[in-house]
């Protein structure tokens, strides 16, 4: 059980319930739900969050906004390179690796269908550590889904020549030996 494996008592599993509900609750309102003082959750919110176990992470919400988003799955003999990749390019929000058929996927988000083209071509299709690449567009979303994104990406025009564009935070810290 996910509960006993994060150590969560029934709680903690209100307050992050509660969080995850309405992120705009205050502490005094969780309280009043789960029939706690305001600083026993003001307590245990700390806690969790410095045990990395809650976390709110402002960003944008792709239910609500017209971005395209991209899943690209692919093979590559250096998943760590793309993970790390991942961690830089602007156009990327996270990368995972996969068991199955295809050992990394990424999330990715532009504003222009070309853009996101671009990037797969240029990190991942011309990439001869990569053996496949498949990239499918997004066209719905169930949930609220809310991702940081790096708006200085929309000034990037991503090519051959110059990758993701000049500022291009994953080009520049492999040129500085950062990865």
């Amino acid at each position: 059980m996910i509960s006993e494996k994060l150590k969560l008592d029934d709680i903690d599993r209100q307050i992050i319930t509660l969080v995850q509900e309405d992120p705009n609750l205050t502490h005094t309102q969780i309280a009043e739900k789960i029939n706690r003082s305001q600083p026993t959750v003001g307590m245990r919110i700390k806690k969790l969050e410095k045990e990395g176990i809650l976390q709110f992470q402002p960003g944008i919400n792709f239910k609500k906004v017209q971005l395209h988003l991209a899943t690209v799955e692919i093979n590559t003999r250096n998943p760590e390179e793309v993970l790390e990749m991942g961690t830089c390019c602007p156009f990327m929000l996270n990368a995972f690796r996969l068991s199955g058929d295809h050992n990394i996927c990424i999330l990715l988000t532009s504003s222009s269908l070309s853009k996101l083209d671009a990037i797969v071509n240029y990190h991942f299709r011309k990439n001869p550590e990569v053996s496949s690449v498949s990239m499918e567009i997004v066209t719905d979303i169930a949930k609220d889904f809310v991702l940081p994104i790096d708006f200085d990406s929309e000034h990037h025009e991503p090519n051959d020549e110059v990758g993701c564009g000049e500022k291009c935070k994953y080009k520049l810290a492999k040129m500085r030996g950062d990865i």
